[in-house]
Order: structure tokens, then sequence, then C-alpha cells
């Protein structure tokens, strides 16, 4: 009998991207290597049958090797399928940045995929596998207040572009996943969001706020539609990009469509910047 194939996500806590697209993949028949930095977050998760439950933090390459230990004993040194998803959404406008918390998010958003990719890489080449990074449409969008978070989902695409010809000799597949608007549990990190007390935005802070919580009035792609959209093109052969998730496809189709000045006008009324 032929093993499964198998695959492991990062940031798979509940209700999340990652835990979607691994219950996908098991109902697919796939053995799911589901990993989160806190194991206890992976609730709905932990009694699926072919998964294994492993901590990960992607920042951390001590645990980064562990997973790799972990499923070079299981799989006997190959895995299909690698799927970059931790990471960390932010909101604060430019000038309100500290520093110390922007290299953090890079940390986790942009080395940390490349940290863990580096490092189950030869498993994925034995196995002439798939490299996926979920990135964002925000990095397409100059969406004010979200700079920051913005430019390091762009920086991790154009790197996993680079990658995408660096493994071809070597039959290994990579895709980026960018992102549109999908349910999830990530709004609901912006709960006590605020801004410094001498913030030239804060007499828009209620405004930019809601923005963080995803009370924007813009539509989100159901979770689970989302992730069987995505596991299909993983599976089936799918390179270069994907765009999928609420205003994915018109953002792809709007890159050259659309000019600054009439996407500037929309961002600057979308986000209160006029009341300003």
């Amino acid at each position: 009998m032929t093993p499964p194939k198998t695959v492991l996500i990062t940031g798979c806590s509940d209700d999340g991207i990652g835990y979607g697209l691994a219950t996908t993949f098991q109902q697919q028949g796939y053995h799911v290597f589901a990993t989160a930095r806190n194991p206890s977050k992976m609730t709905k998760l932990q009694n699926l049958p072919n998964t294994t439950l492993l901590t990960l933090d992607v920042t951390d390459q001590s645990q980064v090797q562990a997973a790799v230990t972990a499923v070079e004993s299981h799989t006997g040194e190959t895995l299909d399928i690698l799927v970059n998803n931790a990471g960390r959404n932010h909101f604060m406008p430019f000038l309100d940045e500290d520093l110390e918390t922007t290299k953090a998010l890079y940390e986790i958003n942009v080395w940390g995929p490349v940290r863990v990719t580096k490092a189950f890489v030869p498993l994925l080449i034995r196995a002439s596998g798939v490299v996926t990074f979920v990135t964002s449409i925000a990095g397409y969008v100059n969406v004010p207040f979200m700079g920051t978070y913005s430019g390091s989902k762009r920086a991790l695409e154009l790197m996993a572009d680079a990658l995408r010809l660096e493994l071809s000799p070597f039959h290994v597949r990579v895709l980026c996943i960018v992102t549109g608007g999908v349910r999830t549990r990530g709004q609901t990190y912006f709960g006590d969001f605020k801004l410094p007390e001498d913030s030239l935005y804060k007499p828009i802070e209620g405004m930019i706020a809601a923005q963080a919580r995803g009370e924007d009035g813009v539509g989100r792609m159901d979770l689970m539609a989302f992730c069987g959209s995505v596991v299909s093109q993983i599976v089936n052969g799918e390179t270069g990009r994907y765009w999928e998730g609420n205003n994915a496809e018109q953002t792809k189709n709007g890159i050259s469509a659309v000019s600054n000045p009439v996407m500037d006008d929309m961002l600057v009324r979308l986000t209160g910047l006029d009341k300003l």
C-alpha cells in the first residue's frame, strides 16, 4: 500500500487559513503536519486521523530543526508539500511605528518562511515537492496604515518568485497564494488598538481601529471555500502566483488597469484621511 503524501503547514491555529488548509488536505488523504507556536490553539485538529501536531515558532531555529526531525522520522526523509502560512497582521501609521515592533514583524513574516523553507528543502527535493507561500493582495495596494505589513508580504513574494527559478533544476515547484479577504480570526487581535497620544492621526483613530478589526464593510470569502480552491491549485500543479479571496482578482486585474490617482483617491476616502 502506498503511504499517503505529506504536507507541513505553519500557523494552524483554530479557524485561521492554516487550520482550513490542514483540514482540507486531511480530507483529501494527506498526512498533515500541522504546526503552531502554541499547540493549545490547534484544538480543532487534535483528533483528526493522519494529523500530527507540532510546536513550531518560525522565528526559532531549534524548533524548526525539531520539526524537520519529526517529519523525517515519519516519512523517511521526504516531504511532498510545505505551506508557509504563519504570519502576523499589522496596522499602524508609518510615522507611529515602533522600530523594534516592525523588526519583530519582519522576523515572522519574512525571515520565518525563509528559515523554514531552507530547513525543509532537502526533504522537498527528494519528493520533487512543492513550496507554497501565503502572501497578500496588500503587497500590491498602498493601503494607508498597512505599509509595513504590506511591505513584508511583498518582500516575501519577490523572494519566493526568485526561489521558483532557483529550485526549478531540482524539480521543486514554488507557488504564492496572493490572498484577498478571507473570514478568519485574524481581526480579533486588534480589539485594543490604540495610536500613540502624539499621533498626527489621533482624530481618526476610531476609523483606523475599525479597519484593523475588519469593520470596514469589505466582504470576505468563506474560509473553507478559499482553502478548497487553494489546495486544488497546489495539488494540480500550479506554480508562480494564484490569486484567491475577496478582491484578489480585482487587484490582479487592476495592477495596470487602474491609474494611481484614481486608486489613491479611493483609498484616502476609505481610510478616513480625507477627514484630516
